[in-house]
């Protein structure tokens, strides 16, 4: 996971505005490179990650080991349901993991919901174009959208300035406000 979505974890990030001294969430953490990368570039924030895989919280656990108990928090948990008080994270991030979640409105519902008034909720996808079956044929329950499709659903979940960006090999990425 992480040597394979290095690249559009890089240009997802040329997008990404990362708060210093603030509280991010990275939901679907996977192996924790994209955590490593956040703890290392906001001085100050504590990077928290969530997977619903037990195996990518271990590998996330691994990468980031030396900061886990002062800077970070990994675990096990379901994106509809956040382990979080009401408006105290300063930015969620997703990525390549939206494809997995089984109910849209109520993940989207839940971050918003765990997210402080004026911070942002980050997507980025490698995939956003549900014609394109070269992966949803092989893994089970995965689904692909349209990023102006997410764009609806997030403005339909109160978020507000949602902002679609995508570049040649379609790749996209999502910014919004709560």
């Amino acid at each position: 996971m992480n040597s394979g979505h290095a690249n559009l974890a890089t240009w997802g990030f040329s997008y990404l505005n990362l708060p210093a001294n603030s509280h991010i969430l990275d939901v679907g953490c996977g192996g924790g490179a994209n955590i490593a990368k956040m703890l290392k570039d906001s001085p100050g924030s504590i990077v928290d990650g969530l997977d619903h895989s037990e195996e990518s919280v271990a590998f996330s656990k691994k990468t980031n080991a030396s900061e886990l108990g002062k800077r970070c928090t990994i675990r096990q948990g379901d994106v509809s349901c956040l382990p979080y008080p009401d408006q105290s994270i300063h930015l969620v991030t997703a990525f390549e993991t939206i494809y997995f979640w089984p109910d849209l409105d109520a993940a989207f519902t839940e971050i918003k919901r765990v997210l402080k008034p004026g911070s942002n909720f980050f997507i980025c996808c490698e995939m956003d174009n549900p014609d394109n079956t070269t992966w949803t044929d092989r893994i089970n329950g995965m689904k692909i959208y349209r990023g102006e499709y997410l764009q609806n659903r997030l403005l339909q979940a109160g978020f507000k300035g949602v902002s679609l960006h995508r570049n040649e090999k379609g790749w996209m990425c999502l910014e919004a406000v709560c």
